[in-house]
Formats: structure tokens, C-alpha cells, sequence
């Protein structure tokens, strides 16, 4: 009986944390561009947030890729207002410069909807996406990798998480731009 009151009251907890999303709490971070960005600017219009670092070796090369084909996609939609929002996992070596540098690898149809973060250190970032994204950042101290996870975030215009989806395998590009369109409905 013990047990199964133990497992009632988890549940109930888990659904419980699951219901209501709040705006992530505020941040002032700067860009690839030299630019401030907060959560204030981000207001008004859905956007895309994922956890990426420039000198990434596994993931953030398929996942920045795969931002950069649902930007095509939103494009060839017709779909105009949003923003694409990274937050460097790295930010001691993610200059803004090199954030630039990083995205001009990639066929980014509209640089200027891109918003490469930086400007705290990587314990803040750890913190910020713990509690705002429940996500895992962590600095390997073995290597000069960081370990994060691979979600995409798309963000309501109140700045709320509206959907996750996976972001580096089996990327489901035509419902994060159905999801990111009927944000603007």
C-alpha cells in the first residue's frame, strides 16, 4: 500500500511539473553580430532555441545544418517572423568573432533571423538551461568538448516553450515549421 501511495504522489508531481510553462527567466547576452539579446527583444515573434559550441567536433555541426535547412524551409513557407536563438555551451572561447566565423560555414539563408549567444560563463549557461530548458550542459574537463544535449526549443512569442523536438537525428523539419506557423496564427 506504501508503494503504490509512493507512486500515486510521484505522478501526481510529475504531471503537476508538467503543467503551465512560464517564460524563461530574463537574460541580456550578446550575438555574433556584437548585439545585445534579450529575452524582451525576443518578444513578439516564435523562435528556435538549441545549446551549440563553435569548436563542437560531434553534434553542433549537424544540429546548426539542420537549423539552417528549417530556415530554408521557413523561406520557401513564406514564413518571416521568427528568430533562430543558440546558446553558446562554450562561452570562454565563443567570441562573438568566432561565432561569426562558425556560421559562415554554413548556407544560412538569412543571417540576420540568427542569434549566436554569448557573454556569461559556462557555469551560468549550466544553470540557465538547467532551469529554464531542463537541459544538461556540462564542461568535460578531460578534452576541450562540452557535453550538452541535442533539443530544439521552439519558443512562443511570450518566450514559453511551446514544443521540443530532436535536433540532430530524424529532424522533423515540416512540424517544427507547422508548429513555428501556427505560432503566428
Amino acid at each position: 500500500m506504501k508503494k503504490r501511495m509512493a507512486l500515486l504522489a510521484i505522478a501526481v508531481l510529475l504531471l503537476l511539473s508538467a503543467c503551465g510553462n512560464e517564460a524563461i527567466e530574463d537574460f541580456s547576452y550578446t550575438n555574433q553580430r556584437g548585439e545585445t539579446v534579450t529575452n524582451d527583444s525576443l518578444k513578439g515573434e516564435p523562435w528556435l532555441a538549441a545549446f551549440v559550441f563553435t569548436n563542437c567536433d560531434t553534434v553542433c555541426p549537424p544540429m546548426t545544418f539542420n537549423l539552417a535547412s528549417i530556415q530554408e524551409k521557413l523561406i520557401d513557407e513564406g514564413i518571416e517572423d521568427y528568430r533562430i536563438v543558440a546558446f553558446s555551451v562554450d562561452p570562454a572561447r565563443d567570441t562573438p568573432e568566432k561565432m561569426q566565423e562558425y556560421l559562415a560555414n554554413y548556407s544560412v539563408a538569412d543571417e540576420s533571423k540568427w542569434n549566436l549567444l554569448t557573454g556569461y560563463t559556462q557555469p551560468e549557461i549550466a544553470e540557465f538551461a538547467k532551469d529554464n530548458f531542463q537541459a544538461f550542459v556540462k564542461d568535460d574537463p578531460s578534452s576541450d568538448q562540452v557535453v550538452h544535449g541535442t533539443t530544439f526549443y521552439l519558443m512562443d512569442s511570450n518566450g514559453e516553450i511551446a514544443e521540443t523536438y530532436d535536433g540532430y537525428i530524424d529532424v522533423p523539419i515540416e512540424a517544427i515549421v507547422d508548429d513555428l506557423a501556427s505560432q503566428l496564427e
